[in-house]
């Protein structure tokens, strides 16, 4: 399992230094303006729509339908068809109503600005089929207990946009964005294409592409499964997603306040996401499949061994990154990204949006980890209600704190929906079972080194200080 966890925190930790390095360049070449917001809100419609339909919904039923179906190569072959044909509908719909949908994601934007930022949307829509089909082949790597090629593969996007970058520096901001959408789509297909590769070389091809050869001949005999699939998929895309609907609301109130704005909170979220990838997703990826394995055998004890082992080493590195992150968020930010175009008063807008973020990263974290738990025994329905509840409590809270507290409040609110939604997974998860795992000697430990770390992150603090 660990073999796993780190596999995978590796990839994630070499993608998320070339995303800070993209970020930076980002920063300092059109730091916190009307382009670099236009930009985060063309990539972000795609992205929301990948969270959904692409990665955890789809990644979750689809491994455990896929151990149990009896015609595997024609099950998945149908599965991809159904779900590709959804997404270029949608792609479609996009790039001929961009304005729509961009006026959807931005209502603050004003006509002009909708009109410059339609076509970067539309551009950037065309990375969502080639990050399905890669989601689709890496979920077939899973299965076979292969992680490195999705952990390492996502780095791909950020060369692309790096690349992208570079390219582009004598350009204006405008042309600066066009450069960073192709760049975009040109990663997604070099995710795709390593990932075929990987298939090819772990000897799957006949799995994940011989069954479009016998899908009309044998559609019949994986009805029941394909249905099966269908009614768990979606209460799993529903619990998925609220996440990403969160950050779409997030940017949509966001499009309210001043310029900048939009660029402050995705700045934080993309600190604030490394320790919640490098460790709480991971750590979920690497589990999954054992643990539905587990349970598919009626094996609890073991199941929840590998959890609790899981949860306590998640615990500790999001007890760290959480204390690390609230006192040294001014420093961070600076060190990121004060650069060029992006100026103090960006660092400190930027550092405040981060801490308001940083207080629910453990639960956060945790509540990732425990609902591998529902969706192992296939409790999608409790997951979506625990998902709704979280985006309710969310909303009202963003709603009731835009006003005291700008762009700041927007964050805190995705705090508290996190908390909600913690505290739920564990009612669901079972409070015998919750409390079998942090009854535990390492709860004292963890309070011990935990006031360690403050004392000594506070001495650092006051020591760098002097040179900022």
């Amino acid at each position: 399992m660990f073999k796993a966890i780190f596999t995978n925190s590796f990839g994630i930790l070499f993608s998320r230094i070339l995303g800070f390095i993209r970020d930076l360049l980002t920063a300092s070449t059109l730091g916190a303006s009307i382009y670099s917001d236009i930009f985060f809100i063309a990539f972000k419609l795609p992205n929301l729509f990948r969270r959904i339909f692409a990665e955890g919904a789809f990644t979750q039923v689809f491994i455990p339908a896929f151990a149990r179906a009896s015609k595997k190569a024609v099950f998945s072959a149908n599965i991809f068809l159904i779900f590709l044909s959804i997404i270029l509908i949608i792609t479609l719909l996009v790039n001929l109503l961009p304005g729509i949908f961009t006026k959807a994601i931005a209502v603050g934007f004003s006509d002009e600005t909708i009109e410059i930022a339609s076509p970067y949307v539309a551009i950037n829509f065309w990375y969502l089929p080639f990050i399905f089909a890669m989601t689709f082949l890496s979920g077939m790597l899973q299965y076979k207990n292969h992680f490195a090629t999705t952990a390492f593969a996502t780095a791909l996007l950020n060369i692309s946009l790096i690349v992208a970058l570079l390219l582009a520096q004598e350009e204006n901001d405008a042309i600066i964005v066009y450069y960073m959408s192709f760049g975009v789509v040109i990663g997604g297909l070099l995710q795709l294409l390593v990932h075929i590769l990987a298939i090819q070389k772990m000897g799957l091809m006949k799995i994940a592409f011989g069954g479009f050869k016998y899908l009309k001949v044998k559609s019949k005999l994986i009805q029941k499964e394909t249905s099966k699939f269908k009614k768990e998929f979606f209460p799993a895309m529903w619990g998925n997603s609220t996440a990403q609907v969160s950050a779409f609301l997030d940017t949509f109130l966001a499009s309210f306040l001043l310029t900048g704005s939009i660029s402050y909170l995705y700045y934080a979220n993309r600190i604030f996401q490394l320790p919640l990838a490098l460790f709480a997703i991971a750590t979920s990826i690497a589990l999954f499949p054992k643990v539905s394995r587990y349970l598919k055998n009626n094996d609890e004890t073991h199941a929840l061994a590998n959890l609790k082992k899981a949860f306590w080493f998640l615990a500790y590195l999001l007890t760290f990154s959480t204390l690390g992150g609230i006192i040294l968020s001014r420093e961070i930010t600076w060190l990121l990204f004060e650069h060029g175009a992006f100026d103090a008063h960006d660092t400190q807008n930027t550092s405040q949006v981060l801490m308001m973020y940083l207080i629910g990263l453990i639960p956060f974290g945790l509540q990732k980890l425990l609902v591998l738990w529902l969706y192992a025994k296939q409790m999608q329905l409790s997951a979506a209600k625990i998902a709704t509840a979280s985006l309710i409590t969310y909303t009202a809270f963003a709603l009731a704190l835009i006003s005291p507290m700008g762009v700041s409040g927007l964050a805190l609110a995705s705090t508290v929906g996190g908390v909600v939604s913690f505290i739920l997974t564990v009612r669901v998860f079972g409070l015998k079972n919750f409390f079998d795992i942090i009854r535990s000697k390492n709860l004292i430990y963890l309070l011990i080194s935990s006031t360690v770390f403050i004392f000594l992150l506070l001495v650092f603090k006051n020591f760098i200080q002097a040179y900022i």
